[in-house]
């Protein structure tokens, strides 16, 4: 089984470079608050888009984000390249302004069977064809808080996309998939993330799952809804392994500046 690894190193102000080919960034910006790190991942991404109502967020809370800049000068600089969705969230002089910049405005109000973040994962990945998708690295801003039912809806968005790397983000925390094809290595930064994290099974139970690197690992563990998952586990080491016959939702804490 190959290994996949992970890391966090799109929080950093400069992405670390090692023997491994350097992650392609994507950001899509959803609509809910801005996290205090979302001009970080902005340097970091090669492709930033909008689902909808996220270009508010983006025109609004940006400038309060970069609070000794001015605020038309951050707007027009933090242009996104597409604004995607159906197009009922977003206000029209937002709409307008990214327009006159050369935003590309992809209106799909005519799909209503697929979520916003559905939309701009699809576009994104039809906007690369040539990547190495393995390399390439999708971070979300806004995926988390608000409404449950998106919230659920956006993680079955990283199910449906499992041989993509996503990975949902937050000010408290992150969460990304491990496919049950691989074992996994994170690499943990505990200088902003940590200690806290969880596994969680994902689409079905998993009869067995083992981990290293946690204060209270799982040695072929069963793990399922209505029995055990693993919450509020403590990470104890720069490395943690996973090996699992489901897939899980990894997710950890990040610190507080």
């Amino acid at each position: 089984m190959d290994l996949m690894t992970h890391s966090s190193a799109f929080l950093l102000p400069e992405i670390p470079s090692d023997h491994r080919p350097a992650p392609t960034y994507a950001l899509v910006v959803l609509n809910q608050r801005l996290p205090r790190f979302a001009p970080l991942l902005w340097k970091h991404a090669q492709v930033r888009v909008c689902a909808d109502g996220g270009a508010n967020h983006l025109y609004d809370e940006m400038p309060q984000l970069l609070p000794d800049e001015d605020a038309l000068d951050v707007q027009k600089r933090y242009k996104p390249d597409a604004i995607r969705g159906d197009m009922d969230s977003i206000r029209k002089d937002v709409l307008e302004f990214y327009s006159n910049l050369g935003t590309k405005i992809i209106d799909e109000s005519h799909d209503q069977d697929t979520t916003d973040l559905h939309k701009c994962v699809a576009f994104i990945c039809d906007l690369t064809p040539n990547l190495e998708k393995s390399n390439l690295c999708i971070l979300v801003t806004g995926a988390l808080g608000g409404r449950f039912d998106h919230e659920i809806g956006n993680i079955n968005v990283m199910y449906r996309f499992s041989t993509i790397r996503i990975i949902l983000l937050s000010d408290d925390c992150l969460i990304h998939l491990l496919p049950r094809t691989h074992h996994h290595e994170i690499h943990i930064h505990s200088s902003f993330e940590g200690p806290h994290c969880g596994l969680v099974p994902i689409g079905m139970p998993s009869r067995s799952t083992s981990t290293t690197g946690l204060q209270w690992n799982l040695t072929e563990t069963e793990m399922r809804f209505g029995g055990l998952v693993s919450t509020s586990n403590i990470v104890i080491a720069e490395k943690v392994t996973v090996q699992s016959d489901a897939d899980l939702l990894w997710t950890i804490s990040i610190k507080k500046p």
